[in-house]
């Protein structure tokens, strides 16, 4: 009897990676995502190895994450593994404050957002 299973999300050459609540505004996650898009694998994971933005850190995890779900999961060989799409979404706003002068109050947001990152094999061509 039992359920059926869930269709998958992404094409069978594709796996993705999702990671939430990351402590950076998107604009600036977005210009990491920017730097990996398109490229191999391996390069992508150079590049941000060497990145001196913060958030490279934990943009790296999640490609590590994505690569891994390919592998492990999807059967893909890890050699021809693209970053096929790596976009920023928004998540929370902290609203925190601080004293200003003449009784008033300086608003100070904390944005979190989140990443995707899905890849692609793709065969090289001869």
């Amino acid at each position: 009897m039992g359920k059926d299973k869930n269709p998958r999300r992404v094409a069978d050459n594709e796996a993705m990676a999702k990671l939430r609540m990351l402590r950076t505004s998107p604009q600036k996650l977005n210009l990491v995502a920017a730097l990996i898009r398109g490229k191999k694998v391996e390069r992508a994971l150079t590049d941000l190895t060497f990145s001196k933005k913060r958030i490279a850190v934990d943009v790296k995890k999640c490609l590590q994450s994505a690569i891994a779900n390919a592998e492990n999961n999807h059967g893909l060989d890890v050699d021809e593994l693209v970053v096929a799409e790596a976009y920023v979404g928004k998540n929370l706003v902290m609203k925190r404050g601080r004293p200003r002068a003449r009784g008033r109050f300086g608003r100070i947001n904390k944005p979190f957002s989140e990443l995707t990152i899905k890849v692609r094999q793709v065969e090289e061509q001869a």
